[in-house]
C-alpha cells in the first residue's frame, strides 16, 4: 500500500524544470520514512509469528471437580495467584495458588528447602498436587521442583514480567504501523491537493522521518533499562538478619519511591534485589547466605510497604562473586556482606529512548 504513495509523489517531483534543491532533500526524506515503515510492519510481524509458535498443540485439560490429581509439566503463563502448567503432550491445566500452598524442592538428603510463591516463574518445570474444583481448575495443595531447574530458569527470565513485555511490544508496533499509514496518507492527499507547496509537503516529510525515528527507538527500548538508584544493606558475618542501620535504609528507600511515584516519575520501574558475601566460609554456604540476605530483604518490603510483587525481577544470590571492596581486609569484608536493591526503569515505557 505504501509504494505507490511513494511513487505518485516521486512523479510530482520529477516533472522538468521542477527539480529544486528543496524537492531533492523532500524526495530523499520520503524515501527514508517508507524504508522506516517497512522496517516496523517487518518487526511487528516477527513478534507475532514468535508468539503463535508453541500453542499450535496446546490444548486445555479441565481437572474433574473433587479429583486428587499430581501433575507434572513446565510454567507457561505466569499471573499473580496461578500458572498454566503445560506438560510434553500439550495437555494444559490452570493451577490455582493459595495461601495454604506450600512451594519447596523436591524431598532430598536433608529434607525439602522451602520457597516463597514468587519464585514459581515462566519455564520452570514442577510437580503439583491438588484437587479439581468446579471450574476444571487445580487447586494445589503443594508445588515441588528441582533447584537445578529454578537455577535454569532463572538464567533465561529477562525480567519478571515477560509476557506483559511481549504484549505491550507487540501493541506498540500495531499503534506505530497504523499512525504511519494515517500520516502517509496525509501526507499523498496534501500532495494532491497542493503539488505546488513543497515547502509544506517537505514539513510533512521530515514529521513522518521524527516519528518513524521515535516509534522505532521506543520499541527498542523496551528491552533496554536504566539505572536509576542502587541502594546497598550491610549484613553482620554469618547473618541473613537485617539489623537496625540496614531497616533504616531501607524505610528511608521507600519513603523516596513513594515521593517519585507521587511525581509520576516511576513509570516503567523494576526493582532488582542481588545478594552477596563475603569469602568467610565455603563457596556453597555463602551462595546459600546470600539468596538468604536477598530474601530477607524481599520480606522486609513486601511486609512492611506491601511492594507489588509485579514490580521484582527474580532475586538472586551471587555468594562472594562479585566484591566490590578487598576481602583480605575487615572493611572490605564488611562491604562485601550485603545486598544492593537496585531501581531500574524500562525505557520503552517510560519513553526516555532520546534522553
Amino acid at each position: 500500500m505504501h509504494l505507490p504513495e511513494v511513487m505518485y509523489i516521486r512523479m510530482i517531483v520529477f516533472q522538468p524544470g521542477h527539480e529544486t534543491q528543496e524537492i531533492k532533500k523532500m524526495r530523499s526524506h520520503a524515501r527514508t520514512a517508507k524504508l522506516t515503515t517497512t522496517v516496523i510492519i517487518l518487526t511487528a510481524l516477527s513478534v507475532l509469528s514468535v508468539l503463535g509458535q508453541g500453542a499450535k498443540s496446546a490444548r486445555m485439560v479441565p481437572v474433574p471437580q473433587g479429583s486428587s490429581q499430581k501433575l507434572q509439566g513446565v510454567i507457561a503463563v505466569r499471573e499473580n495467584d496461578s500458572f498454566k502448567m503445560r506438560d510434553p503432550g500439550g495437555a494444559e491445566t490452570i493451577v490455582l495458588l493459595t495461601p495454604s500452598t506450600k512451594v519447596s524442592t523436591h524431598n532430598k538428603l536433608g529434607g525439602k528447602n522451602k520457597y516463597q510463591v514468587t519464585y514459581l516463574m515462566r519455564g520452570l518445570r514442577v510437580q503439583v498436587q491438588g484437587v479439581g474444583d468446579s471450574n476444571g481448575n487445580l487447586v494445589a495443595e503443594w508445588v515441588r521442583f528441582n533447584e537445578k531447574d529454578l537455577r535454569n530458569a532463572q538464567a533465561v527470565e529477562d525480567t519478571n514480567e515477560l509476557a506483559e513485555d511481549n504484549a505491550a511490544r507487540l501493541a506498540e508496533a500495531e499503534a506505530t504501523s497504523r499512525r504511519l499509514a494515517e500520516e502517509i496518507a496525509v501526507a499523498q492527499a496534501t500532495a494532491d491537493m497542493a503539488s505546488a507547496k513543497a515547502d509544506a509537503a517537505q514539513r510533512m516529510a521530515d514529521s513522518a522521518f521524527k516519528d518513524a525515528a521515535m516509534a522505532n527507538a521506543r520499541i527498542n527500548g523496551l528491552d533496554s533499562y536504566d539505572l536509576i538508584k542502587t541502594i546497598p544493606v550491610l549484613f553482620a558475618t554469618g547473618s541473613a538478619t537485617i539489623n537496625a542501620a540496614g531497616k533504616a535504609a531501607l524505610d528511608e528507600a521507600a519513603t523516596w519511591a513513594k515521593g517519585e511515584k507521587e511525581k509520576g516519575n516511576a513509570n516503567g520501574w523494576l526493582v532488582q534485589v542481588v545478594g552477596f558475601a563475603d569469602t568467610k566460609g565455603n563457596t556453597a554456604k555463602n551462595r546459600s547466605l546470600s539468596s538468604r540476605r536477598a530474601k530477607s530483604v524481599i520480606d522486609y518490603l513486601v511486609l512492611k510497604y506491601d511492594m507489588d510483587l509485579r514490580r521484582l525481577v527474580q532475586p538472586y544470590g551471587y555468594g562472594e562473586s562479585k566484591p566490590i571492596a578487598n576481602n583480605n581486609t575487615a572493611a572490605g569484608r564488611a562491604q562485601n556482606r550485603r545486598v544492593e536493591l537496585r531501581v531500574l526503569q524500562n525505557k520503552g515505557i517510560a519513553n526516555t529512548i532520546s534522553k
